[in-house]
């Protein structure tokens, strides 16, 4: 009877807890048979040889991680989880990840660390853009790409439709296109060990595009150029990852109504200086869209969001199709200076990331 009252807190706290399997403190597998019907469970079978090559393929990029991405000490390792020979078969970090033995105590906590390392990596080196990434690239970039225009006299840059479907709108001034670059399987992994709010291996930017606006105006300029011109589908927007602290709405649709009424025509300079104004006017009631990232940092003002694109792959005679993610930043001039002059913005981001990958690949302490 008492067996009938005994439930394994990882797997409920995991299932149906709220908490991501990355922070488990520790596993509840304690014979070598059970280890190899878990890894069954996880998508590889201990009896197939290539299966095993690439357990140990994941476990060497873990160890090339910890210690030349996030900087821990070879040395800290204990030999036998950084040797093959040692080791001999990955099934142990299973078995040492469960372990209470007090003698085991490091093996149980850099076992659990080599396994979380080994978990995010394998999420992210088996997504579909591993498989597709030729095929995504161009159908996702490929219409973008097609709008923007460069003119060789005056070196300037332009957002311009291929059609005429837009003729009541001026060519947008661009101050910079930018494909951003693909991130790395090691990027990824430290982001999402970063992450802690991780509970799913989603990274929505592993492929992204980044508009550089001569000012806030334009940068919403842009967002109707691109859905004016059918480049973004806005029902395929995930609200969720939308992020917005360059210029409120609500706010901003109210000062076009009355920028629209108005029969004085402004230049450029002048509705800048308009929407400024009307924002100073009214800052009690901005309300701006954050999607909070304490990664970023405080003086990076964007607009930003994740649209998904209907992906089509045609292999030989059959054919088939799956949404795959993609983030659109947009900023100004005045947020690309904020950024520039700033510290290093981009290696202090770097930095605070891989902090953050520590201290959740080891919860007790920030070592």
């Amino acid at each position: 009877m008492p067996q009938r009252f005994k439930f394994d807190s990882t797997t409920l706290y995991t299932m149906v807890g709220g908490r991501s399997a990355i922070d488990t403190p520790k596993l509840n597998i304690q014979t070598l048979k059970e280890a190899s019907s878990f890894v069954a469970s996880y998508g590889f079978n201990f009896e197939n040889e290539d299966d095993v090559e690439k357990l140990w393929y994941y476990h060497r990029r873990a160890l090339v991680l910890l210690t030349e991405k996030l900087n821990f000490k070879v040395e800290d390792l204990p030999e036998v989880l950084r040797d093959q020979k040692s080791l001999q078969d990955l099934r142990k970090l299973l078995l040492w990840a469960s372990s209470s033995d007090p003698r085991e105590v490091e093996l149980q906590r850099w076992s659990c660390a080599l396994l979380r390392v080994i978990h995010v990596f394998v999420h992210a080196e088996n997504d579909l853009f591993s498989t597709f990434s030729e095929e995504i690239q161009k159908q996702i970039l490929g219409p973008f790409q097609d709008c923007i225009f460069h003119d060789g006299t005056t070196g300037s840059t332009f957002l311009k439709a291929n059609s005429d479907n837009t003729a009541e709108y001026k060519p947008i001034q661009l101050l910079g296109f930018e494909v951003k670059p693909f991130k790395t399987s090691s990027s990824t992994v430290i982001k999402l060990l970063a992450k802690p709010d991780a509970l799913a291996m989603s990274v929505f930017d592993k492929l992204g595009l980044r508009f550089i606006a001569k000012s806030m105006f334009d940068c919403f300029q842009v967002i109707r150029f691109l859905v004016e011109e059918h480049l973004i589908s806005y029902p395929h927007i995930m609200p969720d990852q939308s992020h917005n602290n360059l210029f409120p709405i609500d706010l901003f649709l109210q000062a076009c109504a009355e920028l629209a009424a108005t029969p004085k025509v402004l230049n450029e300079s002048q509705i800048e200086e308009f929407f400024h104004a009307y924002l100073a006017r009214n800052i009690e009631n901005a309300s701006y869209l954050k999607r909070e990232n304490s990664f970023s940092g405080v003086d990076y003002q964007n607009i930003k969001f994740i649209c998904r694109k209907l992906i089509r792959v045609a292999k030989e005679k059959q054919s088939f199709s799956f949404f795959y993610p993609f983030e659109v930043q947009i900023m100004d001039q005045a947020g690309l200076k904020k950024v520039q002059s700033g510290p290093s913005e981009h290696q202090a981001y770097k930095e605070r990331q891989r902090l953050g990958a520590r201290k959740r690949l080891f919860p007790e302490s920030v070592r």
